[in-house]
């Protein structure tokens, strides 16, 4: 049998990257996408943890009149985790776009496409663009210690609670990925025992990012870890005091939807439930102003 002539090998069509939906909100006009009240509208689903990230920044910052928000169902109604309602909005941005029309988005009203699906670019811009006059969540020179509490989060939190929660480990490596997640809270808990933020007395963007991984690991990852591990992960007071403080802040814990993080996680997760899942560290709800936010399903045993 002959072998493949190379331009045949070379004919082979390669997966057709998707388009990249990365613009940036400009100071002035010169930039195309330019700081206007009422001209961007975002798309969030509050079950997903960068929407969260960018709904609480957005009420911080005190935006409801100048960028509107449209919510999304907390569980997509579409293959790939897309929303069908965002599906027009894609399209309209990028002809028969191939990929999953998926949320966060940040959409420019003026032209009907899309500006930016990456959230922390999102984050960002509405901070400098539209924050004039109101906390300033990027302070000059934090950026770097701001970007550090983010790899934390995602790596030593997000990243090691999911590797320790995973069916198809073995024994070792789950306990690994536990004593890498308990040491990064067991760092931050000791940061938390002498200052009221991350960075120190201001609250910052990584306060926000922090936050929202200590929801996630409340909420989703510790279905996944048997009850000693969830009680060693509570045993961090400050850490978990920080949780509920903010939880309690309007500009937090109102975007909390508990019931929509719990339908959203049990409908694409197929891992094991473990013992953890009845040891609730934190009776979010609880602390939530005005109790603007549904408890969802409670549990056996809460740890607060």
């Amino acid at each position: 049998m002959s072998a493949m002539p190379v331009h045949a090998l070379n004919a082979v069509p390669s997966p057709r990257p998707l388009p990249s939906f990365r613009g940036r909100i400009g100071c002035d006009a010169r930039s195309g996408h330019y700081a206007v009240p009422g001209r961007y509208r975002l798309h969030l689903s509050l079950s997903c943890p960068g929407a969260l990230r960018i709904a609480v920044v957005h009420s911080l910052l005190g935006l409801a009149d100048v960028c509107p928000v449209t919510l999304l169902p907390a569980v997509p109604d579409g293959p790939d985790g897309e929303h069908s309602a965002l599906r027009p909005l894609y399209e309209a941005s990028a002809h028969r776009y191939p990929g999953a029309a998926v949320a966060p988005v940040l959409s420019d009203d003026w032209s009907g496409r899309i500006v930016s699906t990456h959230a922390p670019d999102i984050t960002r811009d509405l901070a400098r663009r539209f924050g004039a006059a109101r906390p300033e969540l990027y302070p000059q020179g934090a950026e770097g210690e701001i970007e550090g509490v983010a790899r934390l989060c995602e790596q030593g939190m997000d990243g090691a609670a999911q590797r320790a929660g995973r069916a198809d480990a073995d024994d070792l490596e789950r306990g690994d990925a536990l004593g890498s997640l308990l040491r990064t809270l067991r760092s931050l808990d000791a940061r938390l025992a002498g200052q009221e933020y991350v960075l120190g007395d201001q609250l910052t963007f990584a306060d926000v990012e922090l936050w929202v991984s200590l929801v996630r690991l409340d909420t989703v990852h510790r279905w996944h870890l048997d009850a000693s591990a969830v009680h060693r992960v509570a045993d961090h007071p400050h850490l978990w005091a920080y949780a509920r403080r903010l939880a309690a802040h309007p500009a937090f814990g109102p975007h909390l939807d508990l019931d929509g993080i719990a339908r959203r996680h049990h409908a694409h997760c197929r891992g094991l439930e473990a013992a953890g899942a009845a040891v609730q560290i934190l009776d979010w709800a609880s602390h939530v102003p005005d109790q603007g936010v549904s408890a969802g399903g409670q549990v056996s045993h809460v740890l607060d």
